[in-house]
């Protein structure tokens, strides 16, 4: 059902006379229930019929995602009632809640699709669902394989009595605690969780840039598709007179070796030795190609195809991309030269300090390639790392690597986690894969990088707590071209992993690399001085926005007037 279908019908408002004892309308401070009240109210309901919908929660924020789920809720039935934990009971962060328990029901009842909010003293909602008795019990999906006893107790209540108890979707994901934590540092969120970040040891400026000198001469073998990126750039856009069609007018074309050729040109860049194994055409532009790379101190390998090289065409007018063409026919190889391929990727990268596999879903790499390449790679190279792009890309089989780099599309689509967090997408492909750090990127929203808890994956532990998760902000404030970010991440901290530097300090690094990149147009590669100059920005952009640094800042200039 497509979302709108979901939400959409939900925000209308109720006529007292269809609410069992006339919760809806009027004053929103008579939907606030006493405890009697409430039962009374109950048993109404039950002897016409209607449905009692229950919601439980803290509601110290109301947020976007609480909406969302309280709208959802309500489409389970007649009825929907919020009941919030008491200013007593809280235990969720220390001290009291932000907003009084008063004031966190009159918020609830104030929203249409809310008829009752009552307020629980007790310390989970088990008794209050005993007497209560709802038809329908309505949790967040995360806790759709939880074994958190508190739930496990509510959920026996409601099911022992007949009621159901429903997971909602949650699809976009929001954390109250979270919200208030970046009110209470600082009045700009960004540069609070910026500094916040950046005060880690491991993310100091030091150790940042002697990650970036430990780039230099690192050997590491790349194996995938080569793409040539070809940028056309068009005069003013008219529409034909023939037809309500766009005509464009290219007045200049550029063109960018892509694909897994621009990633051993960051990894060159960056002061490594890479070494890219490809499939080429027997054709004269091929030959070409290992001219430009061999310049840019990257060599080159192939394995031979029937088929041009892969050309994705964009056409832009200014800097806006107004079209893209994908201009290719599938790769085909046959087993033998797959074998070749898996063969010289063993021979090739012994001793090498990391191997990296990439899938762009065009038919180079089929899953069982994929599976043969980790086997070969794996022990041979120090790190191992892997990426994909597109629908067609084989995920589920880059097993046992190090280092996964999905889009946040591209992993739910790979394990068939539409609507749960993304915790639970990452510790899906954990279990599936067996990874040992996952980068999923969020486009302008950054990156949370996810790595395993040591024994953690018995099955009874709560799936929050086997997953470690940091979020990495995006570092650019404006992307004048995002084609090839994921790219300079992968190189980025594929390298970092290899110069020994923590999984959060290659996903800074990446992620400052992916700013740069961003900030350019057409795929073009990032060297260690970019990465260098990046890190200067954020550390000083922490200090300015640090209150002590802003204090000696207004010293020094009352001094020098």
């Amino acid at each position: 059902m497509a979302r709108d279908e979901v939400f959409g019908p939900f925000g209308t408002r109720m006529d007292a006379s269809s609410l069992a004892g006339g919760g809806g309308g009027g004053d929103a401070r008579a939907k606030v229930l006493s405890s009697a009240e409430l039962l009374k109210r109950r048993e109404t309901a039950r002897r016409e019929g209607k449905t009692v919908v229950q919601c439980h929660g803290c509601f110290d924020i109301v947020h976007p995602g609480h909406i969302r789920h309280l709208r959802q809720a309500k489409s389970h039935g007649d009825i929907l009632l919020v009941t919030i934990t008491g200013d007593g009971a809280w235990t969720k962060r220390d001290g009291a809640p932000l907003i009084p328990q008063e004031l966190r029901a009159e918020n609830l009842a104030e929203l249409d699709c809310v008829d009752w909010v009552a307020i629980e003293p007790r310390p989970t909602a088990a008794e209050l669902l005993a007497e209560v008795r709802p038809d329908v019990y309505v949790k967040g999906k995360e806790y759709e394989r939880s074994n958190d006893q508190r739930f496990l107790e509510e959920r026996r209540v409601v099911e022992s009595h007949g009621g159901r108890v429903v997971f909602s979707s949650g699809d976009i994901v929001f954390s109250s605690s979270a919200l208030i934590s970046s009110m209470e540092q600082h009045a700009d969120p960004y540069h609070a969780r910026l500094a916040k970040l950046l005060s880690k040891p491991e993310l100091d400026g030091v150790s940042l840039n002697r990650h970036v000198t430990n780039f230099r001469d690192k050997r590491v073998l790349v194996v995938g598709e080569t793409i040539l990126d070809t940028y056309w750039i068009c005069d003013q856009p008219e529409v034909a007179s023939e037809s309500p069609v766009l005509t464009l007018r290219p007045v200049e074309r550029r063109q960018y070796d892509g694909g897994a050729a621009v990633i051993a040109r960051h990894l060159a860049a960056m002061g490594a030795r890479p070494v890219l194994l490809t499939a080429l055409p027997n054709r004269t532009e091929s030959e070409m190609l290992r001219r430009r790379l061999a310049n840019e101190g990257v060599e080159v390998l192939w394995v031979p195809m029937d088929t041009a090289l892969p050309e994705k065409q964009r056409f832009l007018v200014g800097t806006q991309k107004v079209m893209k063409v994908n201009n290719y026919q599938p790769i085909v190889m046959d087993a033998e030269r797959h074998g070749r391929l898996v063969d010289m990727a063993r021979t090739i990268s012994q001793g090498f300090d990391a191997g990296i596999v990439v899938d762009f879903g065009n038919g180079m790499l089929s899953p069982l390639v994929i599976e043969q390449l980790g086997d070969s790679l794996r022990g041979r190279v120090g790190v191992l790392a892997g990426d994909v792009s597109g629908r067609r890309a084989a995920l589920r089989h880059f097993r046992g690597f190090d280092l996964l780099t999905p889009s946040e599309s591209e992993a739910r689509e790979a394990m068939q986690c539409y609507d749960e967090s993304l915790p639970v997408v990452a510790l899906r492909l954990f279990e599936t894969t067996a990874a040992r750090n996952a980068f999923i990127t969020l486009g302008a929203d950054g990156l949370l990088a996810f790595s395993q808890r040591e024994n953690t994956f018995e099955a009874s532990s709560l799936h929050v707590s086997r997953v470690l998760a940091e979020h990495v902000p995006s570092m650019v404030g404006h992307a004048l071209d995002p084609m090839g970010c994921g790219d300079a991440l992968l190189a980025t901290a594929t390298l970092c992993l290899c110069a020994g530097a923590p999984p959060l300090a290659a996903a800074m690094l990446g992620s400052l690399a992916a700013a740069k990149e961003a900030q350019r147009l057409g795929n073009m590669p990032i060297s260690a001085t970019d990465v260098r100059h990046a890190i200067a920005r954020v550390h000083t952009a922490q200090l300015v926005f640090t209150p002590e640094a802003a204090e000696v800042a207004t010293s020094r200039r009352v001094v020098g007037a």
